[in-house]
This record gives structure tokens, C-alpha cells and sequence, in this order.
């Protein structure tokens, strides 16, 4: 050891809905690898090692990216990161900062505690009428406050125990990081019934003040911060504004980051703020550590003849999502915009009047050997179509780079080149025509 094993394989998932073409289909390929080690320090080492190879492929392929930290979910082990193709498509959002090379899944990305001190309360709690607004938003508009100036209770159950979830009103609970709460694994969200029963008043009006000793409350860092707030007053059609810790109802009993990060919260690694982007998960590596050789009883001796459980590592890409993920990233209404990299065909020429003119003919499959010869994978358009038909098909394929040859630029020495995000074509000299395209795919 270490010892790495790999394979590139077919496999099938049972997907209830198939979509997004090939992104979401259940026959796909993949990469997949396991490694084992003596310690936890060697795994690291080839986690690292990964890692890296990992983006330089992304990179290679031409592809925006982002490594970004991500939990282990069912899978276990202590640290994992995922590999982002980034397109407003994506199902997964991703936050990151600018400033660094800080990138994280949103279920992960901590949402950071206000740096300013709690407000002194400057307003008197009020029970005020809210007929049939049982959403923050509402409340809000009929009160014409702020949004983040509310907070809005979730009523959870673990086991029997019940616990009230504080949040802004304009955030949004992550359930990743709730569940990872002492106590709180795995939870479930309150039935109406269990919520009458021990807070005694229908969901939409429920709050923390006067709730009763046995449900825990817990809030969000963004709560905990907040002075003169407006929530639920537990009788239905009310709510109860300038509401204050401290005064009002007892300091939280728990103060944890249970929400999801937002564009503009403070960067974790003190470099920036945060942007939101959506990105199409194309790889995922696992420090899996100990948890699956422990089960599998899976051993070695030390060289003090001490049996040890393995340290395990996990590495995949999805092989033919990467196809999918770059079609989303790049396309527009003509059709694909592939990267150089992962393009079918680097070039492609289009000779208009090709069977109908010997020096179109000629001069296109000159320039046809010439860039093969280079190395350059080229596709020459030999049909006999309408200019219109051979651009729209050549577009809708996506390759970088087109030439076009026709009768009338031939008797001036020029040919047209245009890339497949050009707006408009530029003539060049015919005989620089092989050279330029040589530099432009190398």
C-alpha cells in the first residue's frame, strides 16, 4: 500500500424521472476508484493528489469549474469535495467568493454570524391583528416592514421531542445542517396536529414567546443577532411585533448556523463576500477514512505484525455527464458552443458551390489535407447545400472554428474564417488560411 484501483464503466440507476437529455439518464458512464492506505495522513496525500488531477482534467477539457467543499451525505467519511461545471441549468447551487478561491456546496457553505453587536430593543412588544397572513412575506406586506426583519418558526420532531427552528424571514433552513445538530438526527418536520397539541395554536402563527419549557428552541445565528422582531404570537390570526431576547422571551437555548448562505454574506475565509452560482456536479471525491473497512472487517499488519483497518479513499466523474454538463454550459439559440477541447471536429470548412466549381473544390481540399496533415481534426462540408442549411448545421453542431470558400473571395485571394461565437465573419489571405487555423487549434 497504498494501492489505487480504478475502472471506467456502464452503469444503471433507477431514475424515477429521466430529464435534462443525457444529464439525469439512468444508463450512464462513469470513473470510479478506491484507494487504501496505512494512514489517515497517506490518505490525504492522495486526496490531495486527486484533487488535483481532477482539475487539471476539468481544465484540459476546457471547461469552467469550481472544486468546492461539499458534505459527505449517506456516504460517510470526513471531508469531500465536489466538481462543478458551472450553467445557469445546474441543479446544484454553489456558493463562492471572488476574492478566493473559497467554493462551497450551499447545503456546507457556513453562513457566517453578524459582525455588528445586538441592537438595544427601542420598541414595546405588540400583539397585532394578522388575519390570514401566515407566511413572512405576507406579514411583512401588511405590516409594511422589512422581511429580514421578521422570523419564522419550524416546529421539528426528533423522536418525541420537539424543537422550534428560528429563522430570518428572508433565509432559507438548510436541513444538511440542522440535521447535524446534537440531538436533532434525524428530524421531521411537525405535523399539524403535533403542533396544536404542544404549542396550541395551527401553523402559520406559531413563535417563540411563551412557548412551553419542553420545546427547544433554536436559532439561527442571523436570529440570535436580531432586536425589535416580529413573529408568531401562538393564537391563530396574530402575530406579535418588537419582540426582543432577553426581555421578551429567554435568550435561545442553542444559537447555530442552520440556514443557507446568501449573495453578499461575509466569505468564511475572510476574503470577500459571497456570490450564488448554479452548478452541474461532474465529479465527487470522498475521504471515506475508516467507516467501510470497519464494517468489512477489511485489515492489514504493521510492520509490528499489529493488525490495522484500512484508511479508504473514493474518487468519481461522471464520464458522459461531462458531454452533458458542457452542452449546458455552452450553447446558445443556434445551437452547442463546444470548448476546443471536447469539440467533434476542431474545424470545419464550407465550400459553397463545392461539386459545382473545380477551384472551390480544389482550394477546400487543399486546405482539407493541409490541416489533417497539422494535426487538426477538420471536417469538410462536401454536400451540396444551400449556404443557409450548411451554416445552421455547422452551427448547431458547435465547432470552434469555420472557413468559408466561395467563387467570389477566391478571385481576390481571400477566404472568410468565423468562430462559432463571432457575430461576423473576417476575410484572410488564402495563403495564411492553413497557418492562422494551425494557431488558432493548437
Amino acid at each position: 500500500m497504498p494501492l489505487n484501483f480504478y475502472q471506467i464503466q456502464t452503469k444503471f440507476r433507477d431514475e424515477i424521472r429521466p430529464r435534462f437529455g443525457v444529464m439525469r439518464a439512468r444508463e450512464f458512464m462513469m470513473k470510479d476508484a478506491y484507494s487504501f492506505h496505512v494512514s489517515y495522513e497517506d490518505l490525504e496525500r492522495e486526496y490531495r493528489n486527486m484533487y488535483d488531477a481532477y482539475s487539471r482534467i476539468f481544465t484540459r477539457l476546457g471547461l469552467k469549474f469550481r472544486a468546492v467543499a461539499a458534505d459527505t451525505g449517506a456516504i460517510g467519511g470526513t471531508g469531500s469535495h465536489e466538481f462543478h461545471v458551472l450553467a445557469d441549468s445546474g441543479e446544484d447551487a454553489i456558493a463562492y467568493s471572488p476574492a478566493s478561491d473559497y467554493a462551497a456546496n450551499v447545503e456546507l457553505a457556513e453562513a457566517m454570524a453578524s459582525p455588528l453587536a445586538r441592537a438595544s430593543a427601542a420598541k414595546k412588544m405588540q400583539k397585532v391583528a394578522t388575519p390570514g397572513k401566515t407566511t413572512c412575506e405576507d406579514v411583512s406586506a401588511f405590516l409594511s416592514m422589512p422581511l429580514s426583519q421578521s422570523v419564522k418558526a419550524l416546529a421539528i420532531m426528533h423522536e418525541d421531542q420537539m424543537s422550534m427552528l428560528l429563522i430570518r424571514g428572508d433565509h432559507q433552513l438548510n436541513e444538511v445542517k440542522a440535521a447535524k445538530l446534537p440531538g436533532l438526527d434525524p428530524f421531521r418536520f411537525a405535523t399539524d396536529k403535533e403542533i396544536e397539541a404542544r404549542i396550541g395554536c395551527r401553523p402559520g402563527y406559531i413563535g417563540p414567546v411563551g412557548v412551553r419549557a419542553d420545546v427547544k428552541v433554536i436559532a439561527d445565528r442571523s436570529v440570535a443577532a436580531m432586536s425589535d422582531f416580529v413573529c408568531g404570537a401562538n393564537e391563530a390570526g396574530f402575530h406579535l411585533t418588537g419582540v426582543n431576547f432577553g426581555r421578551d422571551l429567554p435568550e435561545p437555548g442553542i444559537i447555530a448556523d442552520i440556514r443557507n448562505a446568501v449573495a453578499g454574506d461575509p466569505s468564511p475565509d475572510g476574503k470577500g463576500t459571497l456570490e450564488i452560482c448554479r452548478g452541474i456536479e461532474v465529479g465527487h471525491i470522498f475521504q471515506l477514512r475508516t467507516k467501510y473497512s470497519e464494517a468489512m472487517k477489511a485489515t492489514f499488519l504493521d510492520e509490528a505484525g499489529k493488525s490495522q483497518v484500512l484508511e479508504m479513499g473514493c474518487y468519481g466523474i461522471g464520464v458522459s455527464r461531462i458531454v452533458a454538463a458542457a452542452i449546458e454550459q455552452g450553447n446558445d439559440e443556434k445551437g452547442i458552443v463546444w470548448p476546443l477541447p471536447m469539440a467533434p471536429f476542431h474545424a470545419t470548412i464550407a465550400p459553397i458551390g463545392y461539386r459545382k466549381n473545380a477551384e472551390v473544390k480544389r482550394v477546400a481540399d487543399q486546405l482539407h489535407d493541409q490541416l489533417q496533415a497539422a494535426g487538426i481534426d477538420v471536417l469538410l462540408d462536401d454536400r451540396d447545400e444551400r449556404p443557409g442549411v450548411m451554416f445552421a448545421d455547422l452551427e448547431l453542431m458547435g465547432v470552434p472554428h469555420r472557413v468559408t470558400i466561395g467563387e467570389r473571395g477566391l478571385k481576390e485571394g481571400k477566404i472568410e474564417y468565423q468562430s462559432r461565437t463571432g457575430a461576423a465573419g473576417t476575410a484572410i489571405d488564402l495563403q495564411q488560411a492553413a497557418a492562422h487555423l494551425i494557431s488558432l487549434c493548437s
